[in-house]
């Protein structure tokens, strides 16, 4: 069956017609940069490779773009939406509601609207993907995969918070996780490379959205982000953990409304806040021309993602491997550097030759001899989502 993968991000949107079970990709695209006048549009098959520069102002925008190029006459995949048997929607918060694949119903859509406020970002997108290919896609199945799933197995010494109890029992007010396609997709190409089914790794997802899971034996145990997929690391414009005694005084003391700060901690914070950029690949440029604010904001990341990377080798009581995986993590050799250097302690040894290769296959850039493995996974959490519709399907 051909099974249309949407994976719509807080800044982009990826796609993925896909055949199962043979898991061949008839084709596969994005949009880059949702929200400006330079958005991307790239569209991959084996007819054409093309890539466009365009104003694509929301994500409607950008989902009707990919509709229209799969069903173009000259380079698109598909003659009419009937081929498409299934929709396969990655949905990022889940909440104690979904706890696997799930096939799309009214009543399912109410609940991740309901769940929106914890995933502001993200949810609203989820759900518009959803809305839209219910119309353009009609007679396909529309199933939901939640990033939350995969983190259900992290035991209540980490997932509860140190709050009154009812909150956690009545309200289900927890850590939930996030990113959970992409880490439980590469940290299963990680064992099978390890030949070690009791292996303890640490997945680092770096994109717009940035996240660390501690997994042994192939679950997941402790993770950065929480309640919401704000807290733990740095990201494009979510400021990761923070005092929570800043959000009181920013409403007390300097007069901001409670939007305001939602707005502030997970709209204009992170590298946007801290440069004026959320996309890496400029920060990075302008770190190069001796930009200070650009310096000091990569080295914060990669202080933070250090401290996670201590934290959790304590919790697992071992280390075998750490994975940078997603856009920032695949592709930012600077990042990967800044994060490995000083860690000889943890016997984490960056070889920086290797660090530079540009591949899109798992590899090593760590030393020779390095008892840890350094790893760069190119994530597909495109084909984790079609493996687990075809499963729901069949």
């Amino acid at each position: 069956m051909h099974i249309l993968i949407i994976n719509a991000g807080s800044s982009s949107i990826k796609f993925q017609l896909i055949l199962m079970p043979s898991e061949k990709v008839i084709c596969s695209g994005m949009v880059e940069r949702i929200g400006s006048n330079n958005s991307v549009l790239t569209y991959k098959s084996d007819k054409t490779n093309i890539k466009e520069t365009k104003s694509i102002l929301t994500h409607k925008n950008g989902l009707q773009n990919i509709v229209d190029i799969l069903l173009d006459k000259t380079v698109g995949a598909i003659k009419n939406t009937n081929q498409i048997a299934a929709v396969g929607h990655r949905v990022v918060h889940g909440g104690k509601y979904f706890v696997g694949t799930t096939l799309i119903t009214n009543e399912v859509k109410e609940k991740i609207n309901e769940l929106a406020p914890l995933a502001p970002l993200h949810n609203p997108h989820n759900l518009e993907g959803i809305l839209i290919a219910e119309e353009l896609f009609s007679e396909a199945k529309q199933i939901a995969i939640f990033d939350t799933a995969f983190h259900r197995t992290i035991p209540e010494i980490a997932s509860k918070y140190a709050i009154p109890s009812t909150f956690y029992d009545k309200h289900g007010l927890q850590l939930y996780g996030f990113h959970g396609t992409s880490h439980k997709y590469v940290s299963e190409k990680a064992i099978s490379y390890l030949n070690k089914d009791d292996s303890k790794i640490i997945s680092i997802h770096l994109g717009n959205g940035c996240s660390a899971t501690a997994i042994v034996e192939g679950k997941s145990i402790d993770h950065s982000l929480g309640f919401a997929p704000a807290n733990g690391l740095i990201m494009g414009s979510r400021s990761g953990d923070i005092d929570h005694s800043i959000i009181f005084y920013l409403v007390n003391k300097l007069g901001y409304n409670l939007d305001d700060v939602n707005k502030l901690l997970t709209k204009e914070s992170g590298m946007l806040g801290l440069t004026g950029y959320n996309d890496l690949r400029d920060i990075q440029l302008e770190a190069e021309k001796g930009n200070i604010e650009c310096i000091l904001a990569l080295e914060m990341n990669a202080y933070r993602i250090k401290k996670y990377i201590g934290a959790y080798t304590a919790a697992m009581n071992g280390l075998d491997a750490i994975i940078f995986t997603a856009g920032i993590g695949e592709n930012s050799q600077v990042l990967r550097k800044l994060v490995c250097s000083d860690m000889d302690y943890l016997d984490i040894r960056l070889d920086d030759k290797k660090n530079k290769i540009i591949s899109n296959s798992l590899r090593e850039i760590n030393v020779n001899d390095s008892k840890i493995k350094i790893l760069v996974i190119p994530t597909n959490e495109e084909l984790e989502i079609a493996i687990q519709v075809f499963e729901k399907l069949s």
